[in-house]
């Protein structure tokens, strides 16, 4: 046979071979891209793993190239039948099928040859899941979830000596890794290098941007999510032997009885279990607001925002707060003509008013349109795209584009859990009510990261996770605590924040002082030509203590850090005001705005003290 002549050295006794499938495969597409479209490929030798194939391009036993020419020999012309699954009762969602003619090709398989084989060519597969762990039958602490406030959660319980059971019915990660932070961001760079090439303030240096190639874009996006998909989390949860992923949807019943269902509905490969507790790590999903008009019509989600084939020529974005602002500004970048919708007066509600009003300005400036106090009545679709209605004060206005994305927030994905028959009160947004230890209303049962509809920031749910498990599992010993929490939004100039804005402190009753910076005034601004922005403080002027620090800059996310740890710490200004923060960095905007409280930066030379 052609396969064992290619490989001599190989003790190859082949019983069977799988092609393993998941749900949403198609078959159709099979044809001469098998492994592409297949997540793993298996070699059994008597039912035991004698070689595997995964995406990662990881080999156990024999080169890859082996199976590729086993696929090769028995692949797109084979008929196929569909055959049970050995890995099911481990939790893998998979079927299989196998080749009609198989039985009468292996005999020509058994043989027996003598050299090496090395590395190989052969289709490059989009797509990785993890390994699937055996585990114990029972666990000390079951896990719903693996994003960052699941994965969290179950390495402590792990580095706390427990059994622990992850069971995740999508893709591993949650929204951050997948269709959140990290594919956001990547497209924002991206955008930012583009609009910067044509739009910058150098002289002698070309200011023209060619073309984009709109899918190589998005590819190489996809490719740093799926690499950090597997670094950050399918690694990491394979580094951990205490710990067993178990694939399906998960149902809490009376107790601490959880039930899992194959992702395919498979009544058959129900499997049950009784941890001691369980943390519920689920995440949320965007939310749209009842619209007369709006479902019929379909929309843009956060999620399929970032995975458009094409760059629309127009574009309608409900919502003025981060996520609406990120990727509004991204795809004007690329070329699209952009509308940003907010119902309240200010974008970015929760941030400074000055902050808020010079980002507006900044944005128009780059041709979005931003109209705020917009309360949309109706939402319509024809041929032509979408035309979203509004009214305001008796004035009835139309807007018009070809994609329409609403950005209007997330909620919690608590829906078909059984979390009443287990005892666990929802919020009125179906968020999970916990206590300051995450505990839930059931004893046994806690819950960390977006599902409680607290600090939605990916950051805040690994700490969550860890301090769910740490209180699961020892007792509530530790309290949530995000009083100090920074926070971006990666707009360009980026918006940074941590503590009290002023209005909150004198709501607070502090004897309120402040100062505004802008960053005309940082060496760093002016050196890169780009001094849009400001660093506004917030004090209490009886104690000196910073209370809030405020960051409109293209850098703001670097700088904000200083201010937090200057706040945990509860600093003066005069402390502020006493630190070295090296000389042409952004970061040492905190110090100047810090010394504008005393001084006039106008009459400051550079590394004044």
């Amino acid at each position: 046979m052609e396969i064992l002549n290619k490989h001599p050295g190989v003790n190859l006794k082949v019983y069977s071979i799988w092609f393993n499938m998941y749900p949403g495969d198609d078959r159709s597409k099979w044809n001469n891209t098998l492994l592409s479209d297949s997540r793993v490929t298996q070699f059994w030798d008597e039912n035991k793993i004698v070689g595997r194939w995964m995406v990662d391009q990881k080999v156990v036993d024999y080169p890859r190239q082996i199976l590729w020419d086993a696929y090769l020999l028995f692949g797109p012309e084979a008929e196929w039948q569909d055959t049970p699954s050995p890995l099911i009762s481990w939790g893998m969602p998979v079927y299989h099928r196998r080749h009609k003619l198989m039985n009468d090709l292996l005999p020509l398989l058994e043989a027996e040859t003598t050299a090496a084989v090395t590395d190989i060519e052969g289709p490059e597969p989009a797509v990785t899941v993890p390994q699937v762990h055996r585990g114990p039958e029972e666990f000390d602490l079951i896990v719903i979830g693996s994003g960052s406030g699941g994965l969290a959660a179950a390495i402590r319980g792990a580095e706390l000596g427990k059994r622990v059971a992850v069971i995740e019915a999508s893709t591993i990660g949650g929204t951050c890794i997948n269709v959140g932070c990290i594919p956001s961001k990547a497209l924002l760079q991206a955008a930012e290098l583009y609009h910067v090439a044509s739009h910058h303030s150098f002289k002698g240096m070309p200011s023209t941007s060619t073309g984009v190639d709109w899918g190589a874009v998005f590819q190489q996006k996809d490719e740093l999510v799926a690499e950090m998909r597997k670094s950050r989390y399918e690694d990491v949860l394979d580094a951990y032997p205490e710990i067993t992923l178990i694939r399906g949807w998960a149902k809490l019943m009376s107790g601490t009885r959880v039930e899992v269902k194959d992702v395919n509905n498979n009544e058959s490969e129900t499997l049950h279990y009784t941890p001691d507790k369980i943390i519920i790590a689920t995440g949320a999903h965007p939310w749209a607001p009842p619209i007369e008009g709006l479902e019929g019509a379909g929309y843009l989600d956060s999620t399929s925002a970032l995975e458009l084939m094409t760059r629309p020529a127009s574009m309608i974005v409900v919502g003025g707060g981060s996520i609406g602002l990120e990727i509004s500004q991204a795809y004007a970048r690329f070329g699209t003509k952009v509308t940003v919708l907010e119902i309240q007066e200010d974008i970015i509600p929760e941030e400074e008013s000055e902050i808020a009003g010079e980002l507006t300005d900044y944005l128009r400036e780059e041709g979005l349109i931003i109209e705020t106090n917009i309360s949309i009545r109706q939402v319509r679709k024809d041929e032509r795209g979408y035309q979203v209605i509004s009214e305001n004060m008796n004035v009835t206005r139309e807007f018009n584009a070809e994609i329409l994305l609403m950005a209007t927030g997330r909620r919690a994905n608590t829906s078909g859990m059984g979390l009443d028959e287990a005892g666990v009160n929802l919020g009125r947004d179906g968020e999970i009510i916990v206590d300051d230890y995450l505990q839930t209303s059931n004893a046994n049962v806690y819950a960390a990261g977006d599902v409680t509809g607290r600090d939605m920031y990916v950051y805040v749910s690994g700490y969550s996770g860890k301090l769910a498990a740490e209180n699961a599992i020892n007792g509530n010993s530790r309290m949530y605590d995000t009083d100090i929490l920074p926070r971006v939004i990666f707009t360009d100039p980026a918006v940074a924040s941590v503590g009290m804005t002023e209005e909150q402190a004198y709501d607070e009753r502090h004897e309120v002082k402040v100062t505004t910076l802008p960053l005309e005034y940082i060496s760093r601004a002016k050196v890169n030509r780009d001094t849009r922005g400001l660093i506004k403080l917030v004090a209490d002027k009886s104690t000196d203590r910073l209370l809030g620090a405020h960051v409109l800059a293209p850098e703001a996310g670097e700088v904000i850090q200083a201010a937090a740890v200057a706040i945990k710490a509860a600093m003066t200004i005069e402390d502020i005001q006493d630190i070295f923060f090296p000389y042409l960095t952004m970061s040492e905007g905190f110090k100047l705005a810090a010394q504008s409280f005393d001084k006039d930066p106008a009459l400051l030379s550079c590394c004044a003290g």
